[in-house]
């Protein structure tokens, strides 16, 4: 199910021939009605950009708060295990570092990333609600940066930012002094998290993503020695409340689900870079309007 705002059904049509899938093109924020039995509901929808939820706020704030309270009635409802999608964004500009889940975090409920942040911030109040009164089996999983194939060029996050200008041979665009650091998880990790969560009886929010810590600039230089671009990095203003360091602590991942990410950067890299490479030159033009001077 899926309204596409951000969305792209050439993402999933590999699915339809298949017996057992169904699409609902539906927007979650209004009532939702399922026929027949359900097992479980995985609640992914919102954007996750920054660009995305900045261009589009109320709808970032409904799909979190009112998305999630149809998502948790549905569950109700077919007696359903439900998985919410959580985000690192709940620990904001953290104080504490790695952040671990007993961390309640350093958020601006005023500031430009706010919609965003207090969304998921609220999604695991009323998750948590809908567990203790309504006695629905749910599952939160507080997903750090995450990267793999048909993310949008133009999204405007990191990995796409910078591979999309490098395939361009434009200068990557860094905000800040790039000292700030991000942690990044390939997507068959993450899944594999999400899956071990999912089959768990684990209710508490746990962290899924990858340890693995780098600066913006170590980053950069790691783009441009994967593609073999001789290109700059420039610098531009940090935008407001983008968080310094970010780190999962994932301990209780370790020990509950025993998960921990396989795939280091390089390799995940290398096969991101290589679906980019396959898009055409016109899915290549495609860029993002990566200046956040407006929010600074």
């Amino acid at each position: 199910m899926d309204n596409l705002i951000t969305g792209d059904l050439k993402n999933i049509e590999h699915l339809f021939p298949l017996e057992h899938f169904e699409f609902y093109h539906h927007d979650v924020t209004k009532f939702v009605h399922i026929p027949g039995k359900l097992d479980y509901i995985l609640h992914f929808a919102s954007p996750a950009s920054p660009i995305d939820y900045l261009k589009i706020p109320i709808q970032t704030l409904k799909v979190g708060s009112l998305g999630t309270l149809n998502c948790l009635g549905l569950a109700k409802e077919k007696k359903a295990t439900i998985l919410v999608a959580s985000t690192s964004e709940v620990y904001g500009d953290p104080l504490v570092h790695p952040q671990n889940e007993d961390y309640y975090g350093n958020v601006s409920p005023v500031g430009p990333r706010g919609v965003y942040d207090e969304a998921k911030r609220f999604m695991e109040s009323i998750t948590m609600a809908y567990h203790r009164f309504h006695g629905v089996d749910t599952r939160i999983a507080r997903i750090f940066n995450t990267y793999g194939s048909r993310m949008r060029l133009n999204d405007g996050r990191v990995v796409p930012a910078f591979m999309g200008q490098a395939l361009r041979g434009e200068d990557l665009t860094v905000f800040g002094d790039g000292k700030q650091t991000r942690s990044f998880c390939y997507i068959d990790d993450q899944i594999e998290g999400i899956y071990r969560l999912l089959m768990s009886d684990y209710t508490d929010p746990i962290n899924i993503g990858n340890p693995d810590e780098t600066t913006i600039n170590e980053f950069a230089q790691e783009i441009l020695d994967l593609t073999g671009k001789d290109l700059r990095i420039i610098h531009k203003p940090l935008p407001k409340d983008d968080p310094l360091q970010r780190q999962p602590d994932i301990t209780r991942a370790k020990e509950i689900l025993g998960w921990e990410p396989k795939v280091g950067r390089k390799e995940g890299l290398r096969k991101v870079y290589e679906y980019f490479l396959s898009l055409s030159p016109e899915e290549l033009k495609q860029k993002e309007h990566r200046d956040f001077s407006g929010i600074s």
